[in-house]
């Protein structure tokens, strides 16, 4: 597999993210994550994604689940952060949850993200609902992971200043009393795999 997986936005190793990639690397944007959002902020938070991406000399462009899960014409997806029960939701019914694992796997594609979308590559996402709220789940709220990973990760701890911090501490706390393995990650951390390396940056 070849994953990067940051806390917040690009962390502070986005040349790591690059270097998984080939030169100029196309790379799919999901930000199904915050499709409950207004359109407009939508819209321009999408931008953002897309802005950052390029300033890496990657070409990106948005893929919206609502409209097609074809990843066939890309290097790398990079998934953003938002709801993940949200994004989980997207991914299932555009029957990306069903791809995107298999190309992950077998390293046709680079998985990229922050805080929502490393999240959803866990076994399961109990324990989320202690930050993301279920109710903005147009559909039935789906528990299991894509189960790419086989641990949990809890973004944004140790991160004064990110509004999620303490929401996130108490999921922490959570899987310490009941027993889930999670990487905990603090902003500015991102997680690289490349096949058999693995490295919390």
């Amino acid at each position: 597999m070849r994953l990067y997986l940051s806390s917040f936005r690009l962390g502070d190793h986005p040349e790591r993210l690059v270097a998984l990639l080939p030169p100029s690397g196309r790379v799919a944007v999901i930000c199904d994550s915050i499709d409950f959002e207004e359109p407009g902020e939508r819209k321009e938070k999408v931008a953002a994604e897309i802005a950052w991406l390029t300033e890496l000399g990657l070409r990106p462009e948005e893929l919206d689940l609502r409209e097609s899960a074809d990843f066939s014409t890309y290097d790398g997806v990079w998934v953003r952060g938002g709801n993940v029960f949200v994004l989980r939701e997207a991914m299932a019914r555009s029957g990306a949850d069903r791809i995107l694992p298999d190309l992950i796997r077998s390293e046709q594609l680079v998985y990229a993200g922050y805080s929502a979308g490393p999240c959803v590559l866990a076994p399961s996402l109990r324990g989320l609902e202690l930050c993301d709220d279920v109710d903005a789940v147009d559909g039935e709220v789906i528990w299991d992971g894509l189960g790419v990973l086989d641990h949990a990760i809890v973004p944004h701890l140790n991160s004064p200043g990110h509004p999620e911090m303490e929401f996130l501490e108490k999921v922490a706390e959570l899987y310490d009393r009941t027993g889930v393995a999670y990487l905990p990650m603090r902003d500015g951390q991102a997680l690289v795999v490349d096949g058999n390396h693995r490295e919390l940056v």
